[in-house]
């Protein structure tokens, strides 16, 4: 496996407790996100190391996390129908800072958009929604800091799905060892993608 791991408890004493916070994991110029599918459109995938086929839809948002823990919540660790397989797809940093950027948040944020009508108009007009989601621990319970997750549609999905990705990893049977451990409360031992703080 390519990514880098640590032990979830030193992960958890060094992370953030609080706040929006990019977390994730880099190398020499890229980053890995985290998606998960059925099996049929994740050996596509891996395959061919880009995203299509028969299964696959460029019409609807297809969202990528950056954050292992916050994927495992949504994925079940792997048992959720439709998210049986967990993909770790790395692509370029600088892509995906591009993608951060032209980002239009979920819900209104007053602070950021000069009007309700100008995010609405700014929200139908993008390609990426950005959400700040709580995070979660391994059990699935919500924690205090916050987490990002990317939805990307139209001609940002095809080029994230078909042109930015430089590696397509099934971490599949890693995330169903490492959940044993969760299921048996022994977290001291859970081993989890490093991950730090990332500035773009």
């Amino acid at each position: 496996m390519k990514l880098r791991t640590e032990f979830y408890p030193e992960q958890k004493e060094r992370l953030p407790k609080k706040g929006q916070h990019l977390i994730g994991q880099t190398h020499d110029g890229q980053i890995v996100v985290y998606q998960a599918f059925n099996p049929k459109i994740s050996q596509y995938a891996v395959e061919n190391q880009k995203f299509g086929g028969n299964h696959y839809s460029f019409e609807r948002m297809s969202w990528i996390k950056p954050n292992f823990l916050w994927m495992m919540y949504r994925a079940g660790w792997a048992a959720k129908e439709h998210q049986q397989n967990i993909l770790a797809i790395w692509m370029r940093l600088e892509k995906f800072g591009e993608i951060l950027h032209s980002a239009v948040h979920s819900s209104f944020q007053k602070h950021i958009y000069q009007s309700e009508e100008d995010w609405k108009q700014k929200l139908k007009q993008s390609t990426v929604r950005l959400q700040w989601d709580p995070d979660h621990d391994p059990h699935g319970n919500k924690i205090e800091r916050r987490a990002v997750q990317l939805g990307l549609r139209g001609e940002t999905l095809r080029k994230f799905a078909t042109e930015w990705i430089t590696e397509i990893e099934d971490i599949t049977d890693f995330v169903k060892e490492e959940h044993q451990k969760v299921l048996a409360n022994d977290l001291e031992k859970l081993i989890v993608p490093y991950e730090e703080i990332i500035e773009i």
